[in-house]
C-alpha cells in the first residue's frame, strides 16, 4: 500500500495544485472519481494488466470515460498510460480528496456512541471539536450498543475514548504502574 501511494502522490498533488490554480478543484475530484471507478472495474482492470501500447490503453480509457473528463483530464490519463500508472488511479482520487480535505481546512470526524445523540449533542459537540482541531468538522455518528456508555471519537490521528470500558482500562494501567 505504501509503494502504490508513494507512486500516486505526486500525481494527485500535481492535478489538485492544478485544479487550485485554476479554481476548478470539485470538477476535479469528480473527474478523478469517476476515472477511478473506470479503472477499478474488473474488466478494465484485466485490460490495464495486459501488454498494450500506452497510447492504445490510453485511448481506450478514454473511450470510456467518453465525455466525464475535460482536456486536462484526458492528459492526465495519457500520462498515467504512458508512464504505466493507470491502475493506480483510484489511490491518486483518495489522495486527491485528502489534499482537498486540508485545503478547505476540514476533517471528518467519526463518533460511535452507545446512545443516540441528540441534535443539542451533536452541535455541541462539532463546536468543541472544531474549537480543538482548529477546522470545521463533519461529524459521521454511529450507535455501538456494546459500548454501554460513552463515545469514541475519532478525527485523523486523534483518538478521544470516554467510553466506561476505555476508562475502566486507563484505571486498570494506572494501577498496575
Amino acid at each position: 500500500m505504501s509503494e502504490l501511494t508513494t507512486v500516486a502522490r505526486p500525481y494527485a498533488r500535481a492535478a489538485f495544485e492544478f485544479a487550485v490554480s485554476n479554481n476548478n478543484i470539485e470538477a476535479w475530484s469528480t473527474m478523478l472519481f469517476f476515472a477511478a471507478e473506470v479503472a477499478q472495474d474488473a474488466t478494465m482492470a484485466n485490460i490495464l494488466t495486459r501488454d498494450k501500447a500506452p497510447q492504445e490503453l490510453a485511448n481506450l480509457f478514454l473511450s470510456v470515460c467518453d465525455d466525464q473528463l475535460d482536456e486536462n483530464g484526458q492528459n492526465l490519463i495519457k500520462l498515467l498510460a504512458e508512464n504505466g500508472r493507470l491502475s493506480v488511479l483510484p489511490r491518486v482520487a483518495q489522495l486527491y480528496v485528502e489534499l482537498e480535505t486540508e485545503y478547505k481546512k476540514e476533517v471528518d470526524a467519526n463518533v460511535v456512541s452507545a446512545y443516540a445523540l441528540s441534535k443539542t449533542q451533536k452541535t455541541e459537540l462539532s463546536k468543541s471539536l472544531e474549537k480543538r482541531l482548529a477546522r470545521k468538522v463533519n461529524l459521521n455518528c454511529s450507535i455501538d450498543k456494546s459500548l454501554i456508555a460513552g463515545m469514541v471519537i475519532t478525527a485523523g490521528d486523534l483518538v478521544i475514548d470516554s467510553t466506561a470500558s476505555g476508562q475502566l482500562t486507563r484505571l486498570s494501567n494506572t494501577l498496575q504502574s
